[in-house]
């Protein structure tokens, strides 16, 4: 997430009075104390710099954040590599020159800001005052800025980015991240997040603008400016609105006697997801009431993501038994995710892989537009899309019911892009998803969304109710019907980059130089595709037909067996991930065999290929 900026912190302004024996350090340290006007960071760089810390001084100072799959993301503190006021303001600089550059009409269509309920008290950094920074910024350059007046779904701001004809959005989100983090995440006018070579640009804008202008830090201008415009109403009465496209059984909703528990993780969700089953004719949720209410702390949890299973959705599967409710909904503290559990005949909960939620949105979202559709409507016009990284279910479900299925890099910002492309054509697009439980029914927002998924699912549950049919009875006639597609997603934890790039080089040169392996143990490989390289050997060409991400490592082996795995780094955590999937057809119903054929391929996987006893990699705590 960040990499050497010796240009950046360009010293061609007066010679500083610190001599820590390195002179870009010495340059650096000048600008964080001439620049930063919070007291908090600023001690912190002075304390450092009194008891000596030059190593901890170089690591904060003398790099800067890169933009990853989901924008800056980083830890809060002081430095030039973290989130804080001053890294903001630099950021949205850098947003604005690249803004301007870009749009004629910017100071007439103006620029959304929304933001979560993220704070550090030790830096004196909230995503708050983090967006109230970036309102500022661009008001003080007479730029129109609609401002939330309180925390949203992030969601919220690229659907007000395309609601309002404004030129992009920020918001200020570390999504399901640790606490200590905090990010800035970029949306284009589309209403989807950039992509290259936006990215790459504004950052070479950022670099530009390091030392803050003035107004910049004028926080008060949020208050007194005729520019600022609070969306918060409006765009919330609009998305209410939309999300009735979604939803197609209204009356039967009103009258389902299942109880659905609902938990916001601490963080945005609990009145969104509140008024969005009010739209959808159902009973509130219940909430859980320890984690209703915004804590920056996510004190009920050891991490704030609901994709980390049942560790985590303790207190909402207690609450569920207590109040006799079959399903848990949990949105992360950004409400832009979603995972789902259903209580189990046995008495054991089944909390549901993004892929198996994906499975059972996919079919849903297609037998509702069957249903719903006039007879002349054309099935080749319809699409579904997943990052490659996620199950190929829709890809069989496409394949028998003839509707289109397209792969992206992995990132939402790809499908978000591509689903715009795609409206542009006239197409018709239902459902899109990542395996990491992001989806997105409908294309209202063009980014995955927390909030109309857990309305959706709601609706599915309740609608299989009448059938008497359990959520997981109906993944299980997907894939009896489409074919099993048994997948397992998992990681280890790595902070030496250095590591990270020799275990994807030893892949690159296996057996000889530029050599990819042929066996993983017993396991025969059919097929590579190595994005980060743009090699793919099953194209005519041997060239990926996905874009080369340079900037991520990614490489994925289709095996003589029917599995597809892939190995990549995450781009916003210090982490390896692995990917590995069974697709089977819908003839093979062993299910015992193909569960044990992916167990042993992900064991030869990890053993042969990440080695993570030698690479000193940490295994995925459970």
């Amino acid at each position: 997430m960040a990499e050497n900026a010796e240009g950046d912190l360009n010293s061609n302004l007066l010679h500083t009075p610190y001599h820590t024996g390195d002179p870009q350090l010495d340059t650096a340290i000048g600008q964080w104390l001439r620049w930063d006007k919070n007291p908090k960071t600023k001690e912190q760089i002075e304390n450092l710099l009194r008891n000596g810390m030059n190593k901890e001084l170089r690591d904060r100072l003398c790099c800067r954040m890169t933009f990853g799959t989901a924008g800056l993301r980083s830890a809060m503190g002081a430095g030039f590599c973290y989130i804080n006021d001053l890294t903001v303001i630099q950021s949205t600089q850098g947003m604005y020159k690249y803004l301007e550059r870009c749009f004629s009409d910017f100071k007439q269509r103006g620029f959304v800001v929304g933001y979560d309920t993220r704070g550090q008290v030790t830096s004196s950094c909230s995503s708050q005052r983090l967006a109230k920074l970036t309102a500022a910024v661009l008001l003080a350059k007479d730029v129109p800025v609609y401002l939330f007046s309180k925390y949203v779904p992030t969601p919220f701001v690229p659907y007000a980015v395309q609601e309002l004809k404004a030129v992009a959005g920020v918001m200020i989100t570390a999504s399901h991240n640790r606490k200590e983090d905090n990010g800035y995440k970029v949306y284009w006018e589309t209403g989807a997040q950039i992509t290259s070579p936006h990215d790459k640009e504004i950052l070479k804008c950022i670099e530009e603008c390091v030392e803050p202008w003035n107004g910049s830090w004028n926080d008060n201008l949020v208050d007194t400016s005729p520019l600022k415009r609070d969306p918060l109403q409006d765009i919330c009465r609009r998305y209410m609105e939309d999300l009735k496209k979604i939803c197609f059984h209204r009356e039967l909703n009103s009258k389902t006697t299942l109880k659905f528990v609902h938990t916001s993780f601490h963080g945005v969700g609990h009145d969104y997801v509140q008024l969005a089953f009010q739209v959808f004719g159902f009973k509130p949720p219940i909430p859980v009431p320890e984690q209703k209410d915004p804590d920056p702390d996510f004190s009920t949890v050891k991490c704030p993501n609901p994709e980390e299973g049942e560790s985590v959705l303790e207190l909402s599967l207690r609450l569920a038994e207590k109040e006799k409710a079959r399903v848990v909904l949990a949105t992360d503290p950004d409400a832009d995710r979603l995972a789902v559990a259903e209580l189990q005949e046995n008495g054991h909960w089944k909390v549901f892989t993004g892929n198996e939620l994906a499975a059972l949105f996919g079919w849903w979202m297609f037998d509702c537009w069957k249903k719903n559709t006039s007879r002349n409507a054309d099935v080749k016009n319809v699409y579904m899309l997943a990052t490659t990284v996620s199950s190929k279910i829709l890809k069989a479900i496409a394949l028998k019911e003839g509707f289109h299925f397209e792969e992206t890099l992995p990132g939402f910002k790809w499908i978000g892009s591509r689903i715009k492309d795609l409206l542009e054509n006239g197409k018709e697009v239902l459902f899109a998803f990542e395996e990491s439980i992001g989806f997105l029914c409908g294309t209202s927002v063009l980014d995955k969304d927390g909030v109309s998924a857990a309305v959706v699912a709601a609706e599915m549950a309740a609608y299989l109710e009448t059938m008497n049919i359990t959520l997981k009875q109906q993944l299980i006639k997907v894939y009896e019907k489409y074919g099993y597609h048994i997948s397992k997603t998992s990681y280890f934890l790595c902070y030496d980059p250095s590591t990270i790039k020799s275990i994807f080089e030893r892949l690159r040169n296996f057996d000889s130089p530029k050599e990819y392996p042929k066996f993983c143990g017993t396991f025969a490989i059919l097929h590579i595709r190595d994005v980060t390289t743009g090699y793919d050997n099953s194209q005519p060409n041997k060239k990926s037909v996905l874009p080369v991400s340079k900037n991520s490592q990614m490489i994925t082996f289709t095996f003589q067996n029917g599995c597809v795995a892939t190995l990549r780094t995450s781009g916003t955590e210090p982490k390896i991930k692995y990917y590995a999937e069974m697709c089977a057809s819908p003839e093979q119903s062993d299910t015992a065999f193909l569960e044990e054929e992916l167990r042993k391929l992900i064991e030869a996987l990890i053993e042969n290929f990440l080695e993570p006893s030698k690479n000193g990699l940490i295994w995925r705590s459970v």
